[in-house]
């Protein structure tokens, strides 16, 4: 089969297409055809080297596609099944957990079913799960204009709140209005002032942060006392180590690093977690962006335009040619 292949840990031209064998699935998993893979950040995170993954490896966790195979028969061959927690998803076919597949309609946009849930969760369990926000909470949110970014806005806004995002164009804070913001900001040196002159200087209940070290000293300004920093990405790069002094200086204030492994954890929270963003988008209540589809060839393109931000919403890999 075809898939993008990871021979050495770099930049976006070790994206390389390889013919691989087919996997295999364990009792506890199904063979799945891949028809789109979504691209995510965590993706380059493996790519570079910030997360380890022992080489050769096939990147990508999202997809939606056809079950082939499972081998206790419980699923059945050609059901249409869209996941998140699949390693190596940058190919023709994927071995998927058989619990962390979530079943959806042959009508369903691809390209929406493909990048909907990794984002998607994110999205809840920000704002359903490390701070639930409420009617008038106060929340930041940085890379608004992003695939979560988006989301996130959403599921704030339809909760009530108000939301303040940051984004770096025109066309980016049109988008994130569009979403529900209710102010949208620039990047820069005076955000956390302008944060605080939003709020009457209170600073605002919790920031979800998912540019990282461009911005991170900032969203420890911004936050009120005893607030919550959710720290949730890395997009500029990580961030440095900080004394745990500094959040007690700054108001008695929260951190956190969260993960969608950890906020899936529990029985039931995937299953509850994927639910949710499939029938709120099934209801028109959450709506996805995919502003770019790339052949599987062209991974290396798809990396280059996440990272240099040229993308909004999300980006997929079209790896057969059905859409």
């Amino acid at each position: 089969m075809k898939a993008i292949q990871i021979t050495r840990t770099g930049g976006p031209e070790v994206l390389q297409i390889a013919e691989v064998e087919s996997p295999t699935p364990s009792d506890d998993q199904v063979l799945v055809d891949v028809l789109v893979a979504g691209v995510n950040y965590i993706d380059t995170y493996y790519r570079e080297g910030i997360y380890s993954a022992t080489t050769p490896f096939i990147p990508g966790f999202e997809g939606v596609g056809r079950v082939l195979h499972d081998p206790i028969g419980k699923i059945a061959s050609g059901t249409m099944v869209a996941w998140n927690t699949a390693f190596g998803s940058y190919a023709e076919q994927v071995c998927v957990a058989r619990d962390k597949l979530v079943a959806v309609p042959n009508d369903f946009d691809l390209s929406t079913a493909a990048s909907m849930l990794l984002q998607g969760i994110t999205a809840h369990y920000l704002t359903h799960g490390v701070y639930e926000l409420a009617d008038g909470d106060n929340c930041v949110i940085t890379a608004g204009a992003g695939g979560v970014g988006l989301l996130a806005t959403q599921f704030a806004a339809a909760a009530g709140a108000n939301v303040y995002t940051v984004v770096s164009s025109d066309e980016k804070e049109e988008l994130s209005y569009q979403a529900g913001a209710t102010h949208v900001l620039r990047y820069g040196p005076e955000l956390a002032n302008q944060v605080r002159e939003l709020t009457a200087g209170k600073g605002v209940d919790v920031v979800y942060d998912g540019v990282g070290k461009d911005t991170f000293e900032q969203s420890l300004n911004m936050v009120r006392n005893r607030g919550t920093v959710c720290l949730f990405g890395a997009a500029s790069g990580p961030v440095a180590p900080i004394d745990p002094q500094i959040l007690n200086e700054k108001g008695s204030i929260f951190l956190t690093r969260p993960s969608v492994a950890g906020w899936t954890s529990r029985e039931g929270e995937f299953q509850m977690r994927a639910q949710a963003v499939v029938q709120a988008v099934v209801d028109g209540d959450l709506k996805f962006r995919v502003s770019d589809s790339y052949p599987l060839e062209e991974a290396a393109q798809a990396h280059r335009d996440l990272q240099d931000r040229k993308t909004t919403g999300s980006i997929v890999l079209r790896v057969q040619e059905v859409i």
